[in-house]
């Protein structure tokens, strides 16, 4: 007749067996870490550095009044603008990226032709057909003329589009500000400084 139980007979080479395996070697010991990601551990690379370059800023007699650093990462472009002292009219200045590095003609400036734009963009941070890649924020002269601005971009300076192309670009300061809509330059008026970008 069977019982609601196991037989003393059927227990004991259970348990047995569950002791030799829990004096099995493999079992005994303490489980091994688990091994590591190597690409996870691996030193992390070093993001590469930005390349940069520095160009200085002629006025409309030639003389020197500050100079550009732009530096350029994967993704956009940060510039620098500083102008001494006497460099500018106080206010507001439209400045743009222009698609010729020349700024030999210092009355005008104007051999540095129109703005960067290859996909010919309408002109203007606000316009809904734009910007074209030329485009950047307005700075700001201060009393004395100085200027200290640091306005960003997604044209780069190098590679396909860059600034730094056959011909190079120039970075040109306008008299007026921008009013980021208007055609062709947003009213900004004439170039009274220009930096060479080659």
């Amino acid at each position: 007749m069977r019982g609601a139980t196991t037989p003393a007979h059927r227990r004991v080479p259970l348990a047995a067996a569950v002791l030799a395996l829990l004096a099995t070697p493999a079992l005994a010991q303490a489980p091994k870490e688990a091994p590591k990601d190597a690409a996870k551990d691996a030193p992390k690379e070093e993001a590469s550095a930005p390349q940069t370059y520095e160009s200085a800023i002629t006025n409309g007699k030639g003389e020197t009044i500050g100079k550009i650093m732009i530096r350029d990462g994967a993704n956009s472009l940060v510039m620098r603008v500083m102008i001494q002292a006497g460099g500018l009219p106080p206010g507001w200045h439209g400045i743009h990226f222009h698609a010729v590095g020349d700024c030999s003609d210092t009355e005008k400036f104007e051999k540095s032709k129109a703005h960067v734009n290859h996909d010919q963009s309408k002109h203007g941070l606000l316009n809904p057909d734009g910007p074209d890649e030329g485009d950047l924020p307005n700075v700001y002269a201060n009393a004395d003329g100085s200027v200290n601005a640091e306005v960003s971009s997604e044209t780069p300076l190098t590679g396909e589009g860059g600034l730094r192309d056959g011909d190079g670009s120039a970075l040109i300061i306008h008299a007026n500000e921008d009013d980021h809509t208007s055609q062709p330059i947003g009213g900004a008026g004439p170039r009274i400084g220009c930096a060479a970008i080659k």
